[in-house]
């Protein structure tokens, strides 16, 4: 295993943990459908506060969930203690865990808008699935018209700094089938109505896979 990096953000980490403990019952909806049917072992990248622990099916044998900010990962730990299913935390970013594979599947929830190189994130995903392994994903992505340019805005100035990192103009999608992923299934919709000035209302939630 490749020594953990803690990438401190203790601003990120209050504004997070608010936010986690409130999500609505639409936002524990989509955690769900995004985990529905997984089975084996399961690899969780930028687990948060460990929103998504009690959301795994039973058919999971092991989670290994990354989460590199310190505060945020003692919360995901204790989440972890009461999950369904067994769930190690690890520090770290997806570096740490490259020699851990290979995993039935990987979960990325609301976190490829917030790391580095994204691209180079997601072929280390790749490699890190069995042939025939699955990606889900639930995740914002670049939106059209004027809510897209309201998100270039955003990322060029205030959000990044306040939301960990989150680049909310990402053609995410397109950033998985560039790393090799086979899109399987895919749905788009809006978290808030058309009209909210909310950069993030926009997501994409879908399946996709390492080719056998």
């Amino acid at each position: 295993m490749t020594a953990p990096v803690d990438l401190e953000s203790p601003l990120f980490a209050r504004i997070w943990t608010f936010l986690s403990s409130r999500e609505t019952d639409w936002l524990r909806d989509r955690r769900r459908e995004n985990l529905a049917g997984l089975t084996g072992r399961v690899l969780e990248v930028g687990a948060g506060t460990g929103s998504n622990f009690d959301c795994y099916p039973a058919t999971v044998t092991e989670v290994v969930a990354v989460e590199p900010e310190p505060r945020l990962r003692e919360s995901a730990r204790a989440a972890a203690a009461a999950a369904p299913v067994p769930i190690t935390v690890v520090p770290g970013t997806v570096a740490a865990v490259k020699d851990d594979g290979p995993f039935d599947a990987v979960v990325c929830s609301l976190v490829l808008c917030s790391v580095d190189q994204p691209d180079e994130v997601l072929r280390g995903l790749h490699a890190l699935l069995k042939p025939g392994g699955e990606l889900r994903y639930f995740e914002h992505i670049a939106s059209a018209g004027a809510r897209g340019v309201l998100q270039q805005v955003a990322d060029a100035t205030f959000w990044p700094r306040l939301f960990g990192n989150c680049h909310t103009h990402r053609d995410t999608e397109q950033l998985i089938a560039d790393a090799g992923f086979q899109v399987q299934t895919s749905r788009r919709g809006h978290q808030f109505p058309a009209w909210a000035p909310v950069p993030v209302s926009e997501f994409a939630l879908g399946c996709a896979r390492r080719p056998a």
